[in-house]
This record gives structure tokens, C-alpha cells and sequence, in this order.
């Protein structure tokens, strides 16, 4: 990837990293390079998370649109997921989202969508980076009615609603759920959805304040939800992170049920009503090996990629595959949004449990989760990615799988910005597992240190 975008757009600690002057340039670099094709004003739909710098980012990013001669729609607080999908429903040429997803609240982004609600190409982020980082295109600077203007539209939050209520066709009532909305961008959205469905609805944290967002709540925190579910009886629990493009789940006994189990209960569902195409579920090197297990068990396929909800992304609209998601809960479904959806994934996982009869803790029981140790490598970065021509490293780990029996596996790969090598080590036995990872990633610094 390139300087300024990395693998889920343009980063980092609001007014010292990402700055107004940069939201400006990636305003007008942006609405010139995404909306070209347009033959009428190019209209451009902005949403934004709760972040106190949302507002002062939003308002620099529109005037770089305005800039170009584009129209920039405000949308408000929503999440990630509904500025893709609202860009195709307004016949948008581009969105753009105000978020740092999961991060603390000191940290923003800046992410793009283009006309089809997709996550931009390598190529057209590079060529943004380009013209903001090299002026290697000269944009215009349109005057008088060629300026562009700003429009609003209220009605962005019911008809993202409407929208997830549409995906289902069962009533929800009769459940008791908690919702854990991270104080982020589904604090309004996500009780009303699951209200106007049925359900018994208990929420927390879903009063930010500009500071909260994802701080100790949310899917990256998940304590809280489950004491809450478990002190009120609740049938289940999701936890949203602060864009809402996640969700993990816990269940009546306070077990987690992760982005692994939430893939495995929704494919074999599909599978069983022939709704899955290929037979397909994508997920990255780092998910469970106990989906491998339980895929091969129901006959399921199962594709990996490299880590990265755009990868998942990438090999499904390759092969022409509907579902795919990581471990952290980013789960896509392409019949429904181009991009992960913490809101819609956790209205289907509470239809098929509807559908079902059975709770969530039957539905995740077909999986086994296995023990994952992680240990990092300390190594040169110049040697980061030697660790695959190095026989004696390849040796150790095929060494390891054969004492696996098919029931554990070894995963070696480069930190993307750290001169560490990742040693991941899976199997039954966790004390096991874990001196073998110790013993792994210290002869790999022998060897590349």
C-alpha cells in the first residue's frame, strides 16, 4: 500500500496525523478522481462515527469537495456499512467515511467508497496519494455556480432502517438482547432496528459524548456485554465497534461466539436452504482451525486469504462467492451491502436462531474453537520475509504439523509494519502449543535476528 492509505483508508491521530489540511486535499483529490466519469454535478454522501473530531475532519473534507465543483451530502452520524449502501440507494458517485473503526477516540480516518459502495482499488488509491503527495495532476479550481454546494439529508437514518429491516421476514419477539453499541455510530440505528423487530431490547453504551467511543465497550471490550447478559437473563448479546462494520456475539451462558462461529452458523444455514453459492465460505490464514474442521465435517468450502477484510472482499467477487468475514467479526454478505455489516449480521444470526428453534449456543456448538498461541519474532527488517527461503525454518515447522495429525497447523507471517515475524501456533493442547510457539519464534530470531 502507499503512504497515506493503508489497508482500511487514511489514518491516524486526528489534527497531528490526519489533519484538516489533509482531509481537504483528500476531499478534492477524491471527488476529482472518483467522480471524473460524471457528466452532471458529482454528488458525493459523507457519514461520520461520534468522534469529537468528526466534525471538524467533516467540515475541511467538504470543502475540498466543494472545491472540485462536486456536491457534498451530509449524512450524519452512521455507520461505515450504510454510507456504502446509501451511496448506491442515492445513485451516488462516491462516499466517504469520517472513522477510525475500533480505535480509541483520539484516532480518525478517512475512507472512500466508490459509486457501487466498494472500497477503493489499490490503483485509484494511489493515484489519490499521487495528486496529493506529488501534484501529479493539476485539478481545477471551478468559480462561481461551477463551486460546489452542501445538502443534508434527514432521512439517511430511517432509510439505512428500513434497509436491515427489509433483510429479515420473522418477527423478534419473545428474545431478550443486549447491545453493546460502543458509544459508536449504531447508537441510535441498532436499538431502534431490533426494537421495531420484537425484541426485548436492553443497550449500553449508547450515550457518546465525543470521547467514548469504543472506550472499554464495544466488540473490542467485551466484559461488559456479557455481565449485562448474563445479570438480565438476555437470550443473547452483540457487541458493534465504533463504525459498526463489526459485531461479535455472546450467548445465554455468557460464551462468545466470534466472527469464526458467526461464519460457520450463517454458511451452513445458506448451505441447508441452497443459498450459498459454490458451496463457499471465505475467511483469512488467521481464522479458527476449528472452522477448517467443521466445514470439512457439514461440506462446506473453505477459501482463505491473506489478513484484511478487503482480501476477503477481493477472492469473493473474483470467484463469484456471497460470504466471507474474519475472526473480529467483520462478516460480508454480497446479497445484501459490499462491505461488512455488524447491524445486518446480527439481525440474520437472530433469524436463523428464530427459524431454528435452537439458541445461539446450539447453533456455534458445531464448531470447536482450538487454542491459537501468538508469539512474535524479533528480527532484521531487511529478513522479515526471508523466513520462507530459510529451509531450516520450513523443516522446523513441517516438523510440527506431522506431530498435529491433521489437528493443529503452524503460521508463520511478516508483520506489515513491524520488523517482527508473527509465529502462530494452533492444536488441543494450549500449554503444548504455546512452549512450541516460544521455541519457534526464538530460532527464528536466531535465524533472521
Amino acid at each position: 500500500m502507499g503512504r497515506l492509505f493503508g489497508t482500511d483508508g487514511v489514518r491516524g491521530i486526528a489534527n497531528k496525523e490526519l489533519t484538516c489540511e489533509l482531509a481537504f486535499q483528500l476531499g478534492k483529490a477524491g471527488a476529482y478522481v472518483l467522480a471524473e466519469e460524471s457528466k452532471l454535478t458529482p454528488r458525493i454522501v459523507i457519514g461520520k462515527d461520534t468522534r469529537r473530531s468528526g466534525d471538524m475532519l467533516e467540515k475541511a473534507l467538504i470543502a475540498g469537495i466543494c472545491s472540485a465543483g462536486a456536491e457534498a451530502i451530509c449524512l450524519g452520524v452512521i455507520s461505515t456499512p450504510a454510507v456504502a449502501y446509501l451511496t448506491r440507494k442515492y445513485k451516488a458517485d462516491a462516499g466517504v467515511v469520517i472513522s477510525a473503526s475500533h480505535n480509541p477516540a483520539e484516532f480518525n480516518g478517512i475512507k472512500f467508497f466508490d459509486r457501487h459502495g466498494y472500497k477503493l482499488s489499490d490503483s485509484l488509491e494511489e493515484r489519490i496519494e499521487a495528486i496529493i503527495l506529488e501534484n501529479a495532476e493539476k485539478l481545477p479550481n471551478p468559480v462561481g455556480c461551477s463551486v460546489g454546494c452542501v445538502t443534508e439529508i434527514k432521512e439517511a437514518k430511517e432509510d439505512y432502517i428500513s434497509f436491515l429491516k427489509n433483510s429479515v421476514n420473522t418477527s423478534f419477539e419473545g428474545l431478550k438482547i443486549a447491545l453493546d453499541c460502543a458509544n459508536g455510530a449504531a447508537f441510535e440505528t441498532a436499538p431502534k432496528v431490533f426494537c421495531e423487530l420484537g425484541a426485548d431490547v436492553i443497550v449500553i453504551n449508547n450515550a457518546p459524548d465525543g470521547l467514548n467511543i469504543n472506550g472499554n465497550c464495544g466488540s473490542t471490550h467485551m466484559e461488559m456485554l456479557k455481565s449485562v447478559v448474563l445479570e438480565n437473563k438476555c437470550d443473547l448479546g452483540f457487541a458493534f465497534d465504533g463504525d459498526a462494520d463489526r459485531v461479535l456475539a455472546v450467548d445465554s451462558d455468557g460464551n462468545y461466539v466470534d466472527g469464526d462461529k458467526i461464519l460457520g452458523i450463517i454458511g451452513l444455514e445458506l448451505k441447508k436452504q441452497n443459498k450459498l453459492p459454490n458451496n463457499t465460505i471465505v475467511a483469512t490464514v488467521m481464522s479458527n482451525l476449528g472452522l477448517d474442521i467443521m466445514a470439512k465435517e457439514y461440506g462446506l468450502c473453505l477459501e482463505k486469504t491473506k489478513v484484511g477484510d478487503r482480501y476477503v472482499l477481493e477472492q469473493m467477487l473474483k470467484k463469484g462467492h456471497m460470504l466471507g468475514g474474519e475472526q473480529s467479526g467483520h462478516i460480508v454478505m454480497l446479497n445484501f451491502n459490499t462491505t461488512g455489516d455488524g447491524q445486518l449480521t446480527a439481525l440474520q444470526l437472530v433469524q436463523i436462531i428464530k427459524n431454528t428453534g435452537k439458541t445461539l449456543k446450539e447453533l456455534a456448538s458445531v464448531m470447536k474453537v482450538y487454542p491459537q498461541v501468538l508469539k512474535n519474532a524479533k528480527v532484521k527488517n531487511e529478513n522479515k520475509f526471508r523466513y520462507m527461503e530459510d529451509p531450516e525454518i520450513a523443516a522446523r515447522c513441517r516438523e510440527l504439523e506431522k506431530t498435529f495429525h491433521g489437528e493443529g497447523r503452524v503460521l508463520i507471517r511478516p508483520s506489515g509494519t513491524e520488523p517482527l515475524v508473527r509465529v502462530m501456533i494452533e492444536g488441543k493442547e494450549h500449554d503444548y502449543i504455546a512452549r512450541k510457539a516460544e521455541e519457534l519464534a526464538k530460532f527464528i530470531e536466531q535465524k533472521l535476528g
